[in-house]
């Protein structure tokens, strides 16, 4: 008796997806005006697009976003990099970008690049690669790959959080050098001889370290001690980079913090050490996070205005896609010193 046949292999379930037809025939309309209803709602009059958008509840109907990009040769996506995703520093501008570009119809993609250039290079190629309809980088200092890239691809490019004559095409930011000048002279004028700087490693960090060193020195001051800690800069880093500088035995009545998160290292180190703000240390930071003006004394810091930043990005972007000049491609939104009492 011969044995039998083999049982018939397994179908394996293929899921189904809902399309705009099946929508269009829930809602007892055409898929053009479901189409229409979707990419052009203003177009429509209330009852028939109430009758669309009910359908689309129903059957959990999600549009093919890619399908209509290559349609409409837009993606009404814009990707934004910023090199942490840990430090609240750049939650301000994401948040503005967010909003004001969701106003106009598009949607954010955020990546991490981290604080090296070959990261940036990686995840810029992916993105280049999806055509977005705009990138906004945090920062100016990429690589020359990386600039060639983004020139020869033709999408609207902001840089933000700082300043350069030569924007790879256009700018809203401000200028470190200039902050770390301007903080200087300003502890300089309340009376402070022996300055230090506790900075992170990254580009934006570095400069102003290296500006604050030359504004001391023009001003006739002794040198400036600098303590460099790895970014992005923690509370734990501030800390220790207050120790480390203790260690070396010279006296400094003042220290600059390349972020308000290394200024509350330092500001829980001296309660620790028992030392007296601004007494025997002033400390000023960079950020003005929403914790600084809530510490215990005050921070006086750099405040950035974030919210700005990203508005501005936004409506570059924007005005660029739909065709429209943008008046001012270079934008410097400055900044301030926030006065409070531990200086």
């Amino acid at each position: 008796m011969p044995p039998p046949p083999p049982p018939a292999p397994e179908r394996k379930r293929r899921a189904t997806s809902i399309t705009v037809n099946d929508v269009a025939r829930l809602a007892g309309l055409s898929a053009m005006t479901v189409s229409r209803a979707i990419n052009t709602p203003d177009r429509l009059p209330p009852a028939t697009l109430a009758k669309v958008r009910a359908a689309i509840a129903s059957t959990g109907y999600v549009p093919n976003l890619l399908a209509g990009g290559l349609r409409s040769n837009k993606s009404r996506l814009v990707a934004a990099l910023v090199p942490t995703l840990v430090s609240p520093v750049f939650n301000e501008t994401v948040q503005a970008l967010t909003a004001a570009l969701r106003l106009q119809g598009y949607q954010l993609m955020l990546g991490q690049t981290g604080y090296a250039d070959p990261l940036e290079d990686e995840l810029l190629g992916a993105i280049i690669g999806r055509r977005p309809d705009g990138i906004v980088l945090t920062g100016v200092v990429h690589s020359a790959d990386a600039r060639r890239r983004l020139q020869a691809s033709g999408i609207p490019v902001v840089e933000t959080w700082d300043l350069t004559p030569e924007p790879i095409d256009m700018l809203v930011g401000f200028s470190h050098s200039a902050v770390a000048d301007a903080v200087c002279r300003y502890l300089h004028s309340r009376g402070y001889q022996r300055l230090a700087v506790i900075g992170g490693d990254d580009e934006r960090a570095r400069r102003r370290s290296q500006a604050f060193v030359a504004t001391a020195l023009s001003l006739g001051l002794p040198e400036p001690l600098v303590h460099v800690v790895p970014a992005p800069t923690t509370l734990g880093s501030g800390r220790s980079g207050l120790q480390a500088l203790l260690a070396r035995g010279s006296h400094f009545d003042a220290v600059f913090c390349s972020s308000d998160l290394l200024a509350l290292g330092v500001l829980t180190e001296t309660q620790a050490l028992g030392m007296a703000v601004p007494g025997q240390l002033a400390v000023v930071g960079f950020g003005d996070l929403a914790f600084a003006q809530d510490l215990h004394p005050a921070l006086t810091t750099v405040r950035i205005d974030g919210t700005r930043i990203g508005t501005e990005a936004a409506r570059c972007i924007v005005d660029r896609v739909e065709g429209r000049p943008v008046p001012q491609r270079m934008v410097d939104i400055g900044f301030r010193i926030i006065e409070r009492a531990s200086v």
